[in-house]
């Protein structure tokens, strides 16, 4: 299956997923079924929302990436200074009063208070075994901003679901995403896929891939003239090393 990850209706564009549907197509890879685009089921995640609304475990926040950068009770997690729950024990009439005035916010899951409702938590990492979840590692994440209704962590998660997949194959750098995927899946009431996390992708120096490093692209390394072939073994795909 294909699924175009387009929430973020401020970066992406028309053109960009033609250009990976034109990159898969030459690596040599299809898919069955239609593509589904995130940016037309922003239903789905509304209702996912508005369940974890009914179970108290969402609330505003008003707080930006500065404050929260700058707040010295600021613990650290895997990708940085975690929320520190500044908004978390806001009167609910002084956050609806914020709102009506028009601040900017986001929605934040309180995850001591989901946990509270899941209990213990586990899934299966086909690398690393059976996993005890802990989604406090990210703190209390975003699911929802004004301008972007809903989060990667969220939309996923409902369709891993919705799709019915049940192996989730993606690199170890998002790992501890699953910890908050796997509380969401409880709250939702949505099945547990089996997971796999595999290596990052990385250059002869050890450093990984990226774009913001000046990877290469797979346009670039086409008009280079790699074959599809060559570029399949540079990523570690056992058919294509035995057959370049």
């Amino acid at each position: 299956m294909l699924r175009i990850e387009d929430i973020d209706q401020t970066r992406c564009r028309p053109e960009f997923e033609a250009a990976l549907l034109q990159d898969l197509s030459w690596l040599g890879l299809d898919w069955d079924g239609a593509v589904r685009r995130q940016s037309d089921h922003f239903a789905d995640y509304q209702a996912a929302l508005d369940r974890l609304q009914v179970l108290g475990v969402i609330y505003p926040c008003f707080c930006s990436r500065k404050d929260i950068a700058a707040a010295a009770s600021a613990p650290h997690g895997p990708d940085g200074p975690l929320y520190p729950g500044t908004c978390r024990a806001l009167a609910p009439a002084l956050a609806a009063e914020k709102q009506a005035a028009g601040l900017p916010f986001v929605l934040r899951i309180n995850i001591a208070k989901a946990q509270a409702l899941t209990g213990d938590l586990s899934f299966v990492d086909e690398r690393a075994g059976s996993q005890i979840a802990r989604p406090e590692m990210l703190g209390d994440v975003v699911l929802a901003r004004r301008d972007t209704p809903c989060s990667y962590h969220l939309c996923v998660t409902v369709d891993d679901a919705l799709q019915g997949v049940t192996l989730i194959t993606r690199a170890e750098d998002l790992l501890p995403s699953t910890h908050i995927h796997r509380l969401l899946q409880a709250l939702l009431q949505l099945p547990v896929p089996a997971y796999a996390h595999h290596r990052l992708l990385a250059d002869e120096t050890g450093q990984r891939l990226a774009k913001r490093t000046g990877a290469p692209s797979l346009r670039s390394l086409r008009a280079a003239g790699r074959s599809a072939a060559q570029v399949r073994a540079m990523a570690g795909h056992p058919d294509a090393i035995h057959h370049s």
